[in-house]
């Protein structure tokens, strides 16, 4: 009985891998199409998937450009409107004793100029020059001194903050980093300051004090400050303004840029500073030998001061002296 089941059995197992195989073969085309298809639907997914990644890059990228155009455009109105305001207005004398940071009003400047003009007049007249030349030096005392004095004191204090703006912006995007407002970080440097950048931007706090807005304030600190750095400080918060981003980012590079301007003048001073002393050289060498004449023959000079072709030729020799002065001047000043 046993011998007659187990070739039963062996013939069932055999069969059914015989059907199996078969069912294989007739199915294997089904699962072959249904492999590849599941395939290629794998694949346009992928490529769905990719192509909205690309499309979401591609917008991204129209984003930033847009952007960046708008930041462009921005930048070329602010920078239109400051080149039209400085083209239409020359500085005032009063708007440059406010650059100078001199309390003096405009009728106490010219009441000195006139008396410094006066007083230079009656020296020359008593030295026993003439009339004419008197006249001449009174004009130059009276309209030239007073108003080089004040572009010195101007050009002082543009650069001492020169020296301070860049540590001020450092300090302005360390707090706007800690989360402090603008406003908090222009009040943090008005308080705290040093001269005469405290003094500046205590200014702009003031006058959104009384209505102006951020952008307005710095942008009117070019009135007493007049430096292209100080118009970039008021582009970056314009365009900050109109067009947003980080503030902070955009500071520190400005700041940076700064600090590169500075030493780049350094070396622009220090590669031209023997031309400078050549110039300062032959400029103060015909004032040095007629000095020298004059010590070891006065007569011989005394002829200039005495006739009055003398007067002639001194008024021509300063005359030309000084477009050889303006020339060598312009030759060896660089603006960066």
């Amino acid at each position: 009985m046993f011998g007659i089941g187990i070739p039963v059995l062996a013939l069932a197992f055999l069969v059914a891998i015989s059907a199996a195989a078969l069912a294989y073969v007739v199915l294997y085309s089904r699962i072959e199409t249904e492999k590849k298809a599941e395939g290629r639907i794998r694949k346009v997914g992928a490529a769905e998937t990719d192509r909205v990644k690309v499309k979401a890059a591609r917008d991204r990228v129209s984003e930033m450009s847009k952007r960046r155009k708008s930041v462009q455009d921005s930048l070329k109105e602010l920078e239109k409107k400051q080149q039209e305001k400085s083209s239409k207005t020359a500085p005032s004398m009063k708007a440059r004793l406010a650059q100078a940071n001199l309390s003096i009003s405009l009728t106490q400047f010219y009441l000195f100029s006139a008396a410094f003009g006066f007083v230079a007049f009656i020296i020359t007249l008593m030295a026993g020059a003439g009339l004419a030349i008197s006249a001449g030096i009174s004009l130059i005392a009276a309209a030239g001194l007073p108003r080089w004095f004040i572009g010195f004191l101007i050009k002082r204090r543009c650069k001492k903050f020169l020296e301070e703006f860049p540590n001020a912006l450092d300090i302005m995007v360390r707090s706007i980093k800690s989360g402090l407002p603008l406003n908090d970080a222009l009040r943090l440097i008005a308080g705290d300051g040093q001269e005469p950048v405290k003094t500046e931007f205590r200014r702009v706090v003031d006058s959104q004090q009384v209505g102006l807005s951020v952008t307005e304030a710095c942008a009117r600190m070019i009135n007493s400050i007049p430096l292209a750095e100080v118009n970039f400080f008021a582009i970056v918060i314009g365009i900050q303004a109109q067009a947003g981003g980080n503030l902070s980012e955009a500071l520190g590079n400005l700041s940076k840029v700064l600090r590169e301007r500075k030493k780049m003048k350094a070396k622009v001073s220090a590669l031209s500073m023997e031309a400078k002393a050549s110039a300062c050289i032959i400029g103060a060498l015909p004032f040095i030998v007629s000095f020298l004449v004059y010590v070891t023959s006065p007569d011989y000079m005394m002829v200039l001061f005495t006739d009055p072709r003398g007067h002639l030729i001194i008024g021509a020799g300063l005359v030309w002296m000084s477009i050889g002065i303006l020339v060598m001047r312009n030759m060896i000043n660089f603006d960066i």
